[in-house]
């Protein structure tokens, strides 16, 4: 193989790289449809969701941006009321992130009261989709 070729190869290689990153990065954070997803309280330990909506938060103990997404969502539960936040640790439950599809940690499903989930984010919700989403439950 000629080094003109190769060179050529390791370039494109690099650009089509660097495009799926740019469009990764640009979808990280931002709201999606929740879909026909139910989630049960007692995954998480817990007895009851909130009375107007819960953010369930999908983590793993090897996730590096989990704890900015726990002290968010914690801090975003306890300024507004009738929100919860409860987590999953994926680690512990692994049968859990086939039933709820979850393929990336952290992933964060906002839960109505009848346990309907109305939105997913993947990576670090922005604030202002999680505001919005919040807003129409």
């Amino acid at each position: 193989m000629s080094p003109v070729l190769a060179l050529g190869i390791a370039a494109a290689l690099l650009a089509l790289a660097t495009v799926a990153g740019i469009v990764l990065r640009r979808r990280d954070g931002q709201r999606r449809d929740g879909g026909a997803l139910r989630f049960d309280p007692a995954d998480a330990a817990a007895t009851e969701l909130g009375a107007r909506a819960t953010l369930v938060q999908f983590s793993t103990e090897m996730c590096a941006r989990c704890p900015q997404v726990r002290r968010l969502l914690g801090a975003y539960a306890s300024e507004h009321d009738g929100l919860r936040h409860l987590e999953v640790d994926l680690t512990h439950r692994p049968d859990l992130s086939t039933r709820y599809r979850v393929l990336q940690t952290p992933t964060t499903f906002v839960v109505d009261g009848s346990g309907a989930v109305r939105a997913r984010f993947h990576g670090v919700p922005r604030p202002q989709a999680l505001a919005e989403a919040l807003a129409a439950v």
